[in-house]
Formats: C-alpha cells, structure tokens, sequence
C-alpha cells in the first residue's frame, strides 16, 4: 500500500462520522457486565482519549459517533483506507482488563462491538490484547485455493450427516490447516457468520450485495458442517480463519448492525443445486486482486447498484440452477419458529413459551420488565419484547418475528446454562 494511505492520516483528517456501540458481557455465560469503564482513541493517536463510557445494567453503552473517512471511499476498490480504526480499553471490578487495537468504523454505519471480560478469580492464562488485521478487501491476504463446489461421497458412499442441520457451535482453527499451533476457538454459528460478513465485505453496500455474498458465507460454512470436511482429515475443527482454505474469521473484531440483521434473517439459509443434497460450496473472491469461479465481491457490489437482486446476482456467477434453500433443523433451540409473527393478540403455546424466556432472561438482564405466562400476547410482553430488541440490537418493533424469535432462544440458551 503506498505511504500517504489511510493509516498515516491523522483523526482531524476524517470528513465523515460512524457510530459505535460496545455491549460487554462475562466470560463465564451471557452475564452483562454493569459499569465498565471503557476508553476509546484513535489507533494512530492512542493517547489522545476521544470518548470514556459506563456500561448500564445490560453491559452495553450508548453508541457514540467517531470520525471515518468519506463513505465513497468503501464503495469503489481504494489504494486509501476506508474505514478508521480505535482502541478500546475496558476495565470493571472483579475482571481483567480487556484491550482491542484496531476496531473499524465505517462511514455511517454503526459497528457493534462485542467484549468478553473474564472474572479474576478465573485462572487462565493472562489476558492478551485483542489485535484486529486490516479487512480482507484492504489488506494482503493469500487467494482461495480453488476447490470443488460439491464434495465427493465417502467411500461408503454416504455423507456422514444425513441432512443438513445449523449448528450450535463451529470449532474455528485460527490458521491453515496444518498449523498445530494454532488455536481453536469455540464459536456459536451466527456469531461465526457475522464476523466472517465483517471480515469479507463492507457494511456501506448495497444491500443485494450483502445478501448475496452472507449467502455464499453461510452456504461454504454449511458445506464444510454437513460434509465433516477437516474432521474427515483427522483434523478436530469446523473450519479454518485462511482465506486460502476457507474464509476469513478475526477473533474478538467488531460487526455491523445492518450486517448483523442481514445474518439473523436468514442464517438457516444455504445455497442448493436440484438433485444435491450437500451445501453447495459457493467460492468467492474480490475479482480484483485475486480471482475465482465463483463470484466475485466488488462485481457483486456493482450489479447490486444497477438493480440487480441477491438471487440474481448468484444467478449471474453460479447459473440459473442455483437456488435458496432452508434448513429448519437448528442444533440447540428449545423450539422451532411457529411460522408466523406473533404480536398484540396472539395466544397459545408459542407466547407462552415466548413469555417464560423473556422472564428467565429478564432476570440477568432487568431492564427487561417481566410478564405474567399467560399465553396472551398482551401491551406487556410487547414491551418486554421491544427491551429486548433494543438490548440486543434488533429492530424495536416489539413483535416477534423469525430474527427476534431464535435471538431470544439463544439468549435463553445461554443463561440457563450459565444456571447449570
């Protein structure tokens, strides 16, 4: 990259501003963790303290505006940098420190910022600071070795999973493949998606491109699931962080809220072909440092600015054969989506079950008011749902619809186990 880029810039350089919003939860379960004390500055002027925030009862903070550069600069291949990058340190009573170089904030977008904080008396090792790489459509990453769309059969001829199921959890090894070294990291599936969309693409796209590109993400992840590909190695993970063998996954990076909601619609979906009953492992590259088969992710962006749909765009790369798919089989979900959105009037089964997770989450997060089991969808437990959403940054409709519903199975999830 040449020397006058986007790192050498100073932070009154910026013409533009982001938002960002930090949600800080515990190491031992989904625990908010209530007055953390948070610095945030500017990576190229670390001591210059540009906001310091207190995290309330949910852990989160308010989202805050920071300088970016122009927005422009994101939707066209640039030699400049286009986003800016912060530090964040965060300290609270009773945790270690936690310290992240490098979290990327796009022009008006509001990136969301994930912290684990880990109780002192936890005996780990020390805590090592969190440093983000520059995205894959800026920095130098290696190109994807091609590889075949669908696998081939065992030599039993069967694939070891019968259908195809979401997962709870990947197990992400952070390098190539044949790195022993390498740590594995344990990561719940949407979690997984989101941060890969970050690390690919940029949030400022249209939104098509998104779509179409969270498509090829979720449907190589699914692949790599439904066949045990690393596992039929010998190998013991999912899948890998090498953009030459997989896709890019960066440990503890930040999201974006556009991208998150784009995941939570339609993290069940994956891509097919008529007649296969794998994942179809959709290969995709920038097309323009590197190149590929598959689609190519700036040309993405640009059919999505003349008009063209998700579905066309893969159309446009993979064929008129390639469609949709959805699983309704998702590992670690006490119930499934009734089907239909529930709202002021709803009664039954569903909202009953709907009210008592709201009511157990409500008691590690008590901003969420709690409503009484009874089945009816009343002004109550809309308000508990809209808390929700605004907690954990969904749309405050306070309707359950498909996203809402399995975010608050995973919530539920995770702080009855915390209980256990």
């Amino acid at each position: 990259m040449p020397e006058n880029n986007m790192r050498q810039a100073q932070l009154d350089d910026l013409i533009d501003r982001g938002l960002l919003g930090i949600q800080v939860t515990s190491s031992i379960g989904l625990l908010p963790v209530e007055d953390a004390r948070i610095r945030i500055s500017y990576t190229r002027e670390p001591d210059r303290i540009l906001e310091e925030l207190v995290t309330n009862e949910s852990g989160e903070t308010e989202n805050v505006e920071l300088p970016a550069p122009a927005i422009d600069l994101s939707l066209e291949p640039s030699e400049i940098q286009p986003y800016s990058e912060y530090n964040i340190s965060v300290e609270a009573p009773g945790y270690e420190p936690v310290f992240i170089t490098g979290s990327e904030i796009l022009a008006e977008r509001t990136s969301v910022q994930n912290i684990v904080m880990t109780p002192v008396e936890i005996e780990t090792a020390p805590e090592e600071d969190i440093d983000i790489p520059e995205h894959t459509l800026y920095g130098d990453y290696p190109p994807k070795i091609p590889e075949a769309e669908i696998k081939p059969m065992t030599e039993t001829g069967e694939i070891v999973l019968s259908r195809v199921v979401i997962p709870e959890y990947v197990i992400v090894h952070d390098g190539v493949p044949s790195d022993a070294s390498a740590q594995n990291y344990y990561v719940k599936y949407k979690d997984y998606i989101k941060n890969v969309v970050s690390s690919e693409i940029y949030a400022t796209w249209d939104e098509a491109a998104i779509y179409a590109n969270t498509l090829c993400i979720l449907s190589v992840t699914l692949n790599r699931v439904f066949t045990e590909w690393y596992r039929g190695k010998g190998y013991d993970f999912t899948i890998t962080s090498s953009t030459a063998f997989d896709q890019k996954w960066i440990y503890g990076r930040n999201t974006y809220e556009n991208t998150d909601r784009i995941v939570d619609s339609i993290f069940a979906n994956y891509l097919s072909r008529p007649g296969v009953k794998q994942p179809i492992f959709a290969g995709y590259c920038d097309g323009r440092r590197t190149n590929c088969d598959g689609l190519k992710q700036w040309g993405s962006q640009y059919l999505a600015q003349e008009g063209y749909s998700a579905i066309e765009i893969i159309r446009y790369y993979f064929g008129n054969d390639m469609y949709i798919n959805t699983t309704e089989a998702i590992a670690g979900i006490p119930a499934s989506w009734p089907g239909y959105n529930l709202d002021i009037g709803a009664a039954g089964d569903k909202v009953r079950q709907l009210q008592n997770q709201l009511n157990r989450i409500a008691q590690n997060y008590p901003a969420i008011p709690t409503v009484t089991a009874d089945g009816v969808y009343g002004q109550r437990t809309a308000e508990a749902v809209r808390t929700f959403q605004r907690i954990f940054r969904l749309p405050q409709t306070g309707i359950v619809d498909y996203p809402t519903w399995y975010e608050i199975s995973n919530i539920y999830v995770g702080v009855t186990r915390i209980a256990e």
